[in-house]
């Protein structure tokens, strides 16, 4: 254990820095100036090959930088447990607050920096990468969020680590033993669950915004101007992500719009009426600016031209 306040003032924040560093992994700290002399502690925890850690001080940025991976390569992810103060995690392009109570994955594997910006109070477990299997890879969709220790695994593993914090040093090596692999299947458990309910998230988000571009093609089909560059702005989406919604479908966007507009054509040359509709009439009612692409798209489709396709429907329906 480390407690800066039986240092002298001017070794504290050195000394506090090098504890996180042999104790935690090679992470950078930076402090911001502040007129009082520094002030934290760091309790650490051996149980089995998981790692228990508190670690309390003034503000301060915790980071692993691109450089820093590169030259100290760490295999460890920690969990964290932000008992008081309040964070600010980026990791993999994402970014979160964790607010007092909540549970944040850091991957010691590559760049990431925590920043506290008031004195706090954080409890991690660290665990190596190949203890976590198959969920270890999934970590990357996990890092840079928070997650709530209200519900689900994240309920167990919040108050199990602050017990752990504070009966560690009573530990004897067996229990220890058998506690990290508790942990460890625990921190994989949690990976597993919010990952897929991520992805199930991700799949009703995609599902819902798939329905609405084609409820907005479906009513705007008689506009001349649909296009996939209308759709997107429609949808306040790029261009390059609507086509990416569309990979896994059957249609293309253009071959959608272009397949719809042929079908509520093919209806109204069947409809019967006291006026025979033109295919020209017919084509450009439905928003196809070229009749000869129309003809070929509609033959495309029904196997036969829009003219022959009126004239067959309709004989079929007098008969």
């Amino acid at each position: 254990m480390v407690d800066t306040a039986v240092m002298a003032e001017t070794e504290r924040a050195a000394a506090w820095e090098r504890a996180v560093r042999q104790w935690l992994g090679p992470v950078r700290v930076a402090r911001p100036a502040q007129e009082r002399p520094f002030e934290g502690a760091l309790a650490s925890r051996d149980l089995g090959y998981v790692r228990v850690l508190s670690l309390r001080a003034d503000p301060m940025r915790l980071s692993r930088t691109t450089r820093l991976v590169a030259e100290a390569p760490d295999d460890r992810l920690a969990l964290a447990v932000q008992v008081s103060g309040r964070g600010a995690l980026h990791q993999d392009g994402r970014g979160t607050a964790v607010q007092p109570g909540e549970l944040a994955l850091l991957d010691l594997r590559r760049p990431f920096s925590l920043e506290q910006r008031r004195p706090f109070l954080l409890h991690l477990v660290r665990v190596p990468g190949a203890a976590l299997g198959v969920s270890g890879a999934r970590a990357r969709q996990l890092t840079g969020r928070a997650v709530p220790a209200s519900e689900g695994v994240a309920a167990l593993l919040g108050p199990l680590v602050s017990t752990l914090v504070a009966q560690a040093e009573g530990t004897d090596d067996a229990v220890g033993d058998r506690l990290a692999g508790n942990l460890a299947d625990l921190l994989a458990t949690l990976i597993d669950e919010q990952t897929l309910e991520h992805d199930h998230r991700a799949r009703s988000g995609r599902e819902h915004l798939l329905a609405s571009i084609r409820r907005y093609i479906d009513d705007n089909l008689r506009d001349p101007d649909l296009s996939p560059a209308a759709i997107a702005d429609a949808h306040r989406i790029s261009v390059r992500y609507l086509h990416l919604l569309f990979e896994g479908e059957e249609s293309t966007v253009r071959k959608l719009i272009q397949r719809r507009r042929v079908e509520e054509c093919a209806r109204e040359l069947a409809r019967r009426g006291r006026v025979t509709p033109t295919v020209s009439a017919v084509a450009r009612g439905w928003g196809f600016a070229n009749v000869a692409h129309f003809s070929r798209s509609f033959k495309a489709v029904y196997g036969h031209s829009p003219r022959d396709w009126r004239d067959a429907t309709r004989a079929a329906v007098a008969n």
